[in-house]
């Protein structure tokens, strides 16, 4: 009941992740749609419930884009779990301000990348210049497209690549 669903707005936008519970909730109160079943048939004594992949709201939701928050799991997950200085691959690493907060550098997605331990040390409170370092790739905001928000989930649930591309 903890698999994962895709849920759809009424224009077949995807909006959110929920358990398989919180999806069979929604079907049975007719406030969604099955679009998909994946995984099954969910057995109970009175009835068997087909195991949602994806489903559909009935009700268009209206929501701003969303965006990506800027937190280490999402710096590191940008980066690919690499450091930008050096290129080691790494699930050990470090997040570093590319001009020194003190240096007057501010806390955002242009600023901030993924480090290993040896280059942030290495690199202190100095700017890339200072110590003759250079980045790999320069930092930027990661894209809101639904492929990057979801796309993280897709080595579980394939069947979701079609309703991710589009969006």
């Amino acid at each position: 009941m903890d698999k994962l669903v895709l849920v759809l707005n009424a224009n077949f936008e995807p909006i959110n992740v929920c358990n398989t519970r919180r999806a069979i909730g929604l079907i049975l109160a007719d406030k969604a749609k099955l679009v998909m079943n994946g995984r099954g048939v969910i057995h109970t004594i009175n009835h068997d419930y087909p195991r949602p992949s994806i489903i559909r709201l009935d009700k268009m939701i209206l929501r701003p884009r969303p965006r990506n928050l800027l937190n280490r799991r999402e710096v590191f997950r940008r980066d690919n779990y690499t450091c930008q200085y050096c290129g080691k691959h790494s699930t050990t690493l470090t997040i570093d301000h590319v001009i020194p907060r003190h240096k007057g550098g501010t806390h955002s997605w242009t600023n901030v990348v993924a480090a290993c331990a040896h280059c942030n040390h290495h690199k202190g409170g100095k700017t890339i210049e200072e110590v003759g370092m250079h980045l790999l790739r320069l930092p930027k905001e990661p894209p809101s497209s639904a492929m990057y928000v979801f796309g993280h989930h897709l080595q579980e649930n394939v069947e979701w690549t079609d309703f991710l591309q589009g969006w």
